[in-house]
């Protein structure tokens, strides 16, 4: 069976993209279908390439129980023919990644949210910590929307 690849993008790959990948990850193993999915994340910036996740984000998350163990990374052309879904954390993030070459495949990460209005999960990193708290609850949320919308096409 062919794995379905879900990539995560934000600006720098060390807080929303990371802690997406990482809600994702364990909510398909929670359901017991992680093997179903190939899933990474990365940022359209290369400035925190190969460094952890905010302290700030690990902290949060870890306070959830999820950890966040991955190193940054900068999206590549080969990510758009890679991945059979490309997650944006916000419209500049959607536009970098379209500016690229990406296609339909290419979507905003509350579009799967169940709940609220927003329309891009806000960047936590200049902010206190109340944002890294926020911006894992929407995607708590936006995660368990995606993959009910992608388990819908078996």
């Amino acid at each position: 069976m062919r794995k379905v690849g879900v990539l995560f993008v934000c600006m720098g790959n060390i807080c929303r993209s990371p802690a997406a990948e990482a809600i994702f990850r364990a909510k398909a193993a929670q359901r017991d279908i992680l093997d179903r999915f190939s899933i990474d994340s990365c940022g359209t910036g290369g400035w925190h390439a190969g460094e952890r996740a905010d302290a700030r984000m690990q902290a949060s998350a870890r306070s959830r129980g999820i950890e966040l163990s991955f190193r940054a990374r900068q999206i590549t052309n080969q990510c758009l023919t890679s991945f059979d879904h490309i997650i944006c954390m916000d419209a500049d993030n959607l536009r970098d990644v379209q500016a690229m070459g990406g296609d339909a495949r290419v979507q905003l990460m509350l579009a799967f949210a169940t709940k609220g209005r927003r329309r891009n999960v806000p960047d936590p990193y200049y902010g206190g910590g109340d944002g890294f708290a926020l911006v894992l609850d929407l995607l708590d949320d936006a995660c368990e929307g995606l993959l009910d919308e992608l388990l819908q096409g078996d």
